[in-house]
């Protein structure tokens, strides 16, 4: 094994256990970060071409397969239903698939396909997420080259089904105005909607990097179904709902 293969188990490791250990101690918001965080970075390892990848093609299926795992936790995390769909304790058995991927050879246990593909970006646009320092592990500091990625862009969900008595919420952002539009660098909008307690109520969406920027303008002309009908939310929750959308990066 090499040193970099080394170091990257390790730090996927100490990322999977921060997002239990929140999930344990009820820490929701956090652990569902962590989950979303660790996903999107093993469905970019198991989407990399061959000879950009230590792992066989079998290998990067199985974490594929973990990625998935990761984001039905993240999911169910969400959820306002009393019956969860992916308990913590069926994501705990993952962990030393992961540890040991190398060497793993069993039938995965769980009934589950890798997350479909997604927009990778090209060497040279990815941003660093502030990583927190892992002391036990020596995992990498904030902003260095192996930090792990953040969302990424492009993660607009269909609509949703009809369904009789109710109704389907479609944001439209055509495009926002910026005094200093034309010195930002790759510009997406996530939406979400959550509760007064930062809690998520439907799955977080990304758009697609801006078509263009014209002027004091960013355009983007695109449509955010959101996942859940509204009679739904508003039986979610007896809080008022927010919509927040974190808009640009420089």
């Amino acid at each position: 094994m090499s040193e970099v293969t080394r170091s990257l188990l390790q730090r996927w490791g100490a990322s999977f256990r921060r997002g239990a250990d929140f999930d344990s101690w009820g820490q929701l918001v956090e652990a569902i970060d962590e989950y979303q965080i660790l996903a999107r970075h093993l469905q970019k390892e198991a989407q990399a071409q061959h000879n950009n990848s230590e792992f066989t093609e079998e290998q990067k299926k199985t974490i594929g397969k973990i990625a998935t795992c990761l984001e039905l936790r993240s999911a169910a995390l969400q959820s306002t239903q009393s019956q969860e769909e992916f308990k913590l304790e069926d994501l705990k058995k993952l962990e030393p698939i992961l540890k040991n991927i190398l060497t793993y050879n069993k039938e995965f246990p769980f009934d589950v396909q890798p997350v479909p593909l997604r927009r990778i970006l090209a060497p040279g646009e990815e941003e660093n997420l502030e990583f927190e320092e892992d002391e036990e592990e020596g995992g990498a500091g904030a902003g260095s080259p192996d930090s792990f990625p953040a969302r990424v862009p492009g993660t607009l969900l269909p609509r949703l089904p009809s369904e009789p008595g109710m109704t389907l919420l479609t944001i439209r952002i055509e495009k926002i105005g910026l005094k200093d539009a034309g010195q930002c660098i790759d510009p997406y909008i996530t939406v979400s909607v959550k509760d007064l307690n930062g809690i998520d109520l439907t799955p977080v969406q990304d758009t697609p990097v801006a078509s263009r920027k014209e002027d004091t303008y960013v355009h983007f002309n695109v449509d955010i179904e959101l996942q859940k009908h509204v009679e739904k939310l508003t039986k979610d929750t007896r809080n008022p709902l927010t919509l927040k959308e974190r808009n640009y990066n420089y």
